[in-house]
């Protein structure tokens, strides 16, 4: 399974991520072991699987 790192302006907001849905303006993660965090005002911009990233940018 493949566990992403999601970064917001450079910064990493979120580890380990199974789980991203885009949902308006605000993107859901969840984590290996059930965490949740929920990005407001933002959109997903790249997902890179051979660098297991995600990279976040503010919504408009």
């Amino acid at each position: 399974m493949c566990e992403y790192k999601v970064f917001l302006d450079g910064n990493l907001v979120f580890d380990e991520v199974i789980y991203a849905k885009a949902d308006g303006d605000r993107v859901l993660l969840r984590n290996v072991i059930g965490e949740t965090k929920v990005v407001e005002n933002c959109k997903i911009v790249e997902v890179n699987v051979g660098e297991t990233k995600i990279v976040l940018a503010r919504s408009r």
